[in-house]
């Protein structure tokens, strides 16, 4: 957040003195803006990550799903070629919706047992 006009704060303590804060003369104010200056670095970056979604769904390229699931691009086209993955194809890219993804790993999913012996 770059500022071009200079900031001044103003003080009144309870004797009715008033004093002009600034950076340059106030290890505070300075401290304050250094803070709100990675506030504001912090959120750029994480709007910067954040892709649009479409009519609020989110979806992932096989690069981003790759990472995701942590396993290779390949692996995924496998997925896709045995219909284990659902997809879209929009000419000749592949994208998948972050619904269907949830859905097909919670179908997936397997609750722990153990075997009444191995306890």
């Amino acid at each position: 957040m770059q500022c071009n006009q200079p900031i001044n704060i103003v003080l009144m303590n309870d004797n009715g003195n008033i004093r002009l804060l600034t950076p340059g003369n106030d290890m505070r104010v300075r401290a304050f803006f250094s803070s709100l200056e990675d506030l504001s670095k912090k959120v750029e970056k994480i709007r910067g990550a954040n892709k649009p979604s479409l009519d609020g769904e989110r979806y992932y390229t096989d690069k981003e799903l790759a990472v995701k699931l942590k396993v290779s691009r390949r692996s995924l086209q496998d997925y896709r070629n045995n219909g284990i993955l659902p997809y879209i194809q929009v000419g000749g890219r592949i994208l998948y919706r972050a619904s269907d993804i949830e859905r097909t790993l919670m179908d997936g999913h397997k609750e722990a047992y153990r075997l009444k012996g191995n306890m």
